[in-house]
């Protein structure tokens, strides 16, 4: 019989996507204030994986990822999903052309095997964790690379940001190697 232990801490990060670049940066201080100090950023880069979000948002959506410095508990996902929700709803624009959100943030976790993303839709392979917050593993890593599945969002097969995760791997076992 297997012995219960808790999980060694998670980096998190942040997938942030608005078709406003400057809104992009200046939610990092809001997203900060929750997670602790951004210590990687990616590119801000086109995202055209679909039209789903051009209606609420706007045409010519932006793609950013951000890292934060301290490690954190996966059990945290849920927490950190619902302040990112409150995050969104402070900045909902009044504008008549879109349906009030100005950016989608989504957090995630990435662990050495694995990223975690987390959602507020259930599906066939999510895991419901708490007050209508759900998980799934998205990315495993083996044979020395990040691998999706058929349920895999394909922006996060995209080279963009994979360039941005593997990297951000690498960062979190030297943080893991320091903590003993």
């Amino acid at each position: 019989m297997g012995t219960p232990r808790e999980p060694k801490p998670a980096k998190y990060f942040v997938a942030l996507l608005s078709s406003d670049s400057e809104l992009l940066a200046a939610v990092e201080t809001d997203l900060a204030a929750i997670f602790g100090s951004i210590d990687a950023r990616s590119e801000i880069f086109p995202w055209s994986f679909s039209r789903f979000y051009e209606e609420e948002m706007g045409p010519g959506l932006l793609r950013r990822f951000v890292s934060f410095e301290p490690l954190a508990s996966p059990e945290r996902l849920a927490d950190f999903k619902l302040a990112t929700q409150r995050i969104e709803d402070r900045y909902r624009s009044e504008m008549p052309q879109h349906s009030g959100r100005r950016m989608n943030l989504d957090p995630g976790y990435l662990e050495s095997g694995k990223i975690v993303l987390a959602s507020t839709k259930n599906a066939s392979h999510r895991i419901y964790l708490r007050s209508g917050i759900f998980a799934e593993a998205t990315l495993l890593y083996y044979d020395g690379a990040f691998h999706g599945s058929s349920y895999t969002y394909q922006d996060y097969l995209w080279p963009q940001t994979l360039t941005f995760l593997t990297p951000l791997r690498s960062v979190y076992l030297a943080q893991l190697g320091q903590l003993g």
